[in-house]
């Protein structure tokens, strides 16, 4: 993501939140094309719906959501008792999040189940596989829905959408409070590289690092929950491999947990 001529890498330290970001970044996509208005764009959206929905059915995902939930809120009730918090912000805070954990308690059945018997949606996904599968000869269906009244078309993509876009506002939620966690330091990356060490007392759950995009480089984060790297690479040029930096490099480093 890029705000205000910075940039931020995100590297999740466990696979819930990785799961949570890549769906995050679905979401965004589907709502995006859902909102423009060639048939480029609704193909784009239900393309992003179908690996939301492919994403659902690897895991119980509304259930590590509900956990994620009541845990902030636990942690959010602990705080209640600290000296000179804003009892009244807190409260909508918790109230935010119960209400949501409703919704999601609201939903019958697995989510994304009222799909499983959608011909359409199945027929798109078999041939979506093949490159260039899903054109009017081999889904006329699809291609007579594509032409349709955009009242229709978006009318079918929130009935589509609405059990997912429950859990959606719940991931804002989550990786917001996540994401703003803790302050970010500044910090020196000698000669381009930089060793992060977590504490093993706390269950880091997400690092950023942010850097000002003139520095012409991008960061490459790997490693654990204990311990990453981070380098930051002079991207490639003239056919040649990106290769990490020989300069110092100023950036600002969040180690998230909540």
């Amino acid at each position: 993501m890029s705000v205000n001529n910075t940039i931020t890498y995100e590297f999740p330290l466990n696979e819930k939140i990785r799961t949570f970001i890549r769906l995050e970044y679905l979401f965004e996509q589907f709502i995006h094309f859902s909102e423009g208005h060639s048939t480029a764009d609704k193909r784009a959206a239900v393309s992003s719906l179908l690996d939301i929905i492919a994403v659902f059915k690897r895991t119980d995902l509304r259930s590590d959501v509900l956990k994620e939930l009541n845990h902030q809120a636990s942690v959010f009730k602990k705080i209640a008792s600290h000296e000179g918090v804003n009892e009244e912000k807190l409260q909508e805070v918790i109230d935010q999040i119960n209400q949501i954990t409703k919704r999601l308690y609201d939903i019958n059945g697995r989510v994304g189940s009222h799909l499983e018997k959608n011909e359409l949606l199945q027929s798109i996904t078999q041939r979506s596989s093949i490159p260039g599968g899903t054109y009017s000869f081999d889904l006329p269906e699809y291609h007579y829905w594509l032409t349709q009244d955009e009242s229709i078309q978006a009318k079918d993509l929130q009935i589509w959408s609405q059990p997912f876009i429950e859990v959606h506002n719940a991931l804002i939620v989550i990786l917001n409070f996540i994401r703003t966690s803790r302050p970010p330091r500044q910090e020196i990356a000698e000669a381009g590289f930089f060793q992060v060490s977590l504490d093993k007392t706390h269950l880091f759950q997400l690092i950023k690092v942010t850097l000002d995009d003139s520095t012409g480089c991008f960061a490459e984060i790997s490693g654990g929950k204990h311990r990453c790297n981070i380098r930051f690479m002079e991207p490639a040029s003239d056919n040649k491999r990106a290769r990490q930096s020989t300069n110092d490099i100023p950036f600002t480093l969040t180690r998230c947990f909540f």
